[in-house]
C-alpha cells in the first residue's frame, strides 16, 4: 500500500514514544556536526505519529527492526537494520538512524515509496518492500 497521495507528497510516519527523547537528542546533538541530517531528523519527528512501544504496528521500520527496501533507480534491494549510532555495524548491516538512509526509513510502513537523497546529492525513491518484527531487540538499547 502506497501512502503518498500525489507527487510530492511524504507517507505517512510512525514512531514509538519510548525512542522519542532519544531520536530527538541525537538530532539536537548532530545539529553543530551536520545541520543537514539534523534537520531531516527532527523534521521526520516533526511530522511523525507517534505512538505507545506496544501500539507500533509491526510493518513499521523501527529501531532494531530489519528492513527490507528496493532502490527504485537501480532496482537494487537492500535489508538493514536501523539502530542508533552506538550500535552501527555496517558489516552486519545495522545501519545508523543519523545517516540519510536511516532518516529515509524510520518510521515508514511496508509499501511506502518515498524520495530520498543520498550523501553525494543525488535524489532516489525507495520502496518499502518488507519490515522483520522482533519481540526482543537482540540487546539494541532503546534508552
Amino acid at each position: 500500500m502506497n501512502q503518498q497521495r500525489g507527487t510530492g507528497r511524504q507517507p505517512r510516519v510512525v514512531i514509538g514514544v519510548d525512542c522519542l527523547d532519544r531520536l530527538e537528542a541525537l538530532a539536537e546533538g548532530a545539529i553543530q556536526r551536520n545541520p543537514d541530517l539534523a534537520d531531516r531528523l527532527l523534521g521526520e519527528i516533526g511530522r511523525a505519529r507517534i505512538v505507545p512501544a506496544g501500539k507500533l504496528p509491526p510493518n513499521v521500520v523501527a529501531i532494531g527492526r530489519a528492513v527490507t527496501y528496493r532502490d527504485e533507480t537501480t532496482n537494487q534491494e537492500k535489508t538493514v537494520t536501523p539502530v542508533f549510532p552506538e550500535d552501527a555495524d555496517i558489516s552486519r548491516g545495522r545501519i545508523s538512524i543519523l545517516t540519510p538512509i536511516g532518516i529515509a526509513l524510520i518510521g515508514l510502513a511496508e509499501g511506502a515509496s518515498l524520495h530520498w537523497d543520498t550523501r553525494d546529492g543525488e535524489r532516489r525513491i525507495l520502496t518499502v518492500l518488507h519490515v522483520a518484527f522482533q519481540a526482543a531487540s537482540e540487546g539494541l538499547k532503546i534508552k
